[in-house]
């Protein structure tokens, strides 16, 4: 028997609303998308949240300073998937010119532009490359709920500044805890593709690859999400044996309640077909495949025996 699966998603950037508030739209916004994209309603599936939004900030957000709630996306059917998507983006021409921002810094070690965008616009993520104790605490909530989980199949997704704690604490285990494995790593408008978080990362763990716990690394990028400004993950982290990462761009078709876009949301991206459908083949078992003994009488004008089809 397949043992049971669990999604466990991980939040980025920025002050959240309370942790009972983010989990319920999280799942929400799974649901939703299972719903419209795959026909799956009321969807029952297990899901665990690492909250860490309280390592940094007073007080969740509420009131007048949540702006940007969970709500379902208007209209009826699929959401907008990869082929909704404009070929060429804003975000398609900044990604060329941080390219070769990016071979500048690798090269030379100076980080000047990515400490600039980190600090002033990615301020958690410059604090969890700088404060040891607060990267330590957030980690350490992540490996908890892997480590509560590792009898289950998992499914991790992880958003934005989630992505980067994510990968961090994987290859971590990969030497403090060998034995836990990830089947499914979505990660969703990642700056995993930053200079300086490519080389933090290499210097903490030598070498940027798929970690060799994970079974599986997507990577789903909306082409206007300023956090997935470096475009696609594969060329930066090297496959670990037949394993490597899948880019694949999809459409975050979140929205304010004014009708202001957000490209980077996290509800977004996990109601977008692209993950609906690694949600669904997740938490579906496939039937197996029938034995050579399960077999089915031939029709009553044929002779001998035919299989059995699958369904």
């Amino acid at each position: 028997m397949d043992r049971p699966t669990v999604i466990i998603g991980i939040h980025g950037l920025a002050n959240k609303p309370p942790v009972d508030e983010k989990t319920r739209w999280w799942r929400a916004a799974i649901s939703e998308g299972l719903a419209r994209n795959e026909g799956f309603h009321d969807a029952e599936f297990d899901f665990e949240f690492v909250y860490w939004a309280d390592l940094r900030y007073d007080a969740p957000l509420s009131g007048a300073d949540l702006a940007e709630p969970y709500e379902p996306c208007g209209g009826v059917g699929p959401l907008p998937s990869h082929g909704d998507a404009p070929s060429t983006t804003v975000q398609d021409v900044l990604a060329t010119v941080y390219e070769g921002i990016d071979r500048i810094e690798g090269a030379t070690g100076i980080t000047l532009v990515d400490d600039l965008i980190l600090e002033h616009r990615f301020d958690d993520l410059w604090h969890y490359h700088a404060e040891t104790s607060f990267a330590r605490q957030v980690r350490g909530r992540l490996i908890e709920r892997l480590r509560m989980f590792r009898d289950r199949r998992i499914l991790l997704a992880a958003h934005s500044m989630g992505s980067v704690i994510a990968y961090d604490v994987l290859r971590s285990l990969e030497r403090d805890d060998p034995g836990l494995r990830v089947e499914h790593l979505v990660t969703v408008g990642s700056p995993l593709g930053l200079a300086k978080v490519k080389l933090k990362a290499e210097e903490e763990f030598g070498d940027l690859r798929v970690p060799a716990n994970v079974a599986s690394w997507t990577n789903l990028a909306d082409g206007k999400d300023v956090v997935a400004v470096t475009g696609d993950l594969r060329p930066d982290y090297g496959g670990h044996g037949a394993v490597e990462v899948v880019d694949v761009r999809v459409v975050n078709a979140y929205r304010r309640p004014d009708g202001e876009a957000n490209h980077h949301k996290s509800y977004g991206y996990m109601r977008t077909p692209e993950f609906s459908r690694i949600a669904r083949r997740f938490t579906q078992p496939v039937p197996a495949a029938p034995s050579h003994r399960e077999r089915r009488p031939a029709p009553a004008h044929g002779r001998g025996l035919v299989p059995a089809q699958v369904v």
